[in-house]
């Protein structure tokens, strides 16, 4: 018999223990700060380069709009569009018209597309399928189609303000702004009308609802934005008024499952591209995503990495 009582107490202690040990499996994982933080400064890292590659905003030299017409540019002072840098004294001249920039090089003057000598073309604006980017010595230019107006963008890709740029600041790396969040979904997509940091240019976003989350035990709410598979926030918060920038601050999201659920890592969050130069069209924090707190995570502002040009446009 009392071989039998021990051998059911040691039945029943290795049940419990099975039983323990598949509770423990089936728990969620512990959260990892060491991971967390190198995750952060990867991305760090990658947010620079992408800043300094010839696809960034640091090389952006010169954003001109323009009107129906005709326009002559190059670097001469007499062209009705002077560009800065690297450029022939006359590079020939746009034409603008509802189909959008036409381009004629002048004679002797060399241009290309995709690598080819071009020397007529429409330039397919930002908007299109098969946007086009024309290169000139250091220099490229590519038109950008905002509210039905356009606008040609330059860059001098051997801009010397890339070559000094950084580093960029940042808050301290705190596990306690990656929060959990919830999609709450209107019942039909919105399009939202966001204003941009040239008066009387508008941002249009189609927005699927708004994202509740809690920071310091209180619930603050933001308008999200549709972008591919993913969320995007254009949010402004109390930190604009001394240590980031002042039109606010850009942040994705992995788009939520049908639960609604996502994360947002403020850790991530960075200025737009605005913050660094003259010569792009951000959008800024609407008032509805205007948070009443100091989020002291992510990038910070300093001004003496922005470049602003005499020839702004």
């Amino acid at each position: 018999m009392g071989r039998l009582v021990r051998n059911r107490k040691k039945t029943l202690v290795l049940s419990l223990l099975l039983t323990f040990l598949a509770a423990c499996s089936q728990a969620e994982p512990t959260f990892d700060a060491a991971a967390h933080e190198q995750e952060v400064l990867e991305w760090r890292a990658g947010r620079l380069d992408a800043l300094k590659a010839p696809t960034g905003y640091l090389n952006q030299t010169g954003l001109f709009w323009l009107e129906a017409g005709t326009y002559s540019f190059g670097a001469d002072p007499d062209n009705d569009i002077v560009l800065p840098g690297d450029a022939a004294g006359r590079i020939g001249v746009f034409t603008v018209d509802a189909d959008g920039v036409h381009m004629t090089v002048a004679d002797g003057v060399s241009a290309a597309s995709n690598g080819e000598p071009v020397t007529s073309m429409l330039i397919s604006d930002d908007t299109t399928e098969d946007p086009v980017q024309i290169t000139h010595r250091t220099m490229a230019w590519t038109v950008v189609k905002r509210d039905g107006r356009f606008a040609v963008r330059v860059r001098d890709f051997e801009h010397p303000f890339v070559a000094t740029f950084g580093p960029l600041p940042y808050f301290p790396i705190d596990a306690a702004m990656r929060v959990p969040a919830k999609l709450q979904r209107y019942d039909e997509p919105r399009i939202a009308n966001v204003g941009t940091v040239i008066e009387g240019l508008g941002y249009h976003p189609e927005s699927p609802g708004t994202v509740v989350f809690e920071i310091g035990g209180q619930e603050y709410e933001l308008e999200a934005y549709t972008s591919g598979e993913r969320l995007f926030f254009v949010f402004g918060d109390q930190t604009n008024r001394d240590d980031t920038y002042g039109a606010g601050r850009f942040l994705y999201s992995a788009a939520p499952g049908e639960d609604g659920l996502t994360v947002m890592d403020f850790n991530k969050a960075y200025s737009p591209p605005c913050a660094f130069n003259d010569f792009s069209t951000c959008p800024i924090a609407s008032p509805r995503n205007r948070l009443p707190v100091r989020i002291e995570a992510g990038e910070k502002y300093d001004p003496g990495l922005h470049y602003a040009a005499d020839a702004a446009h």
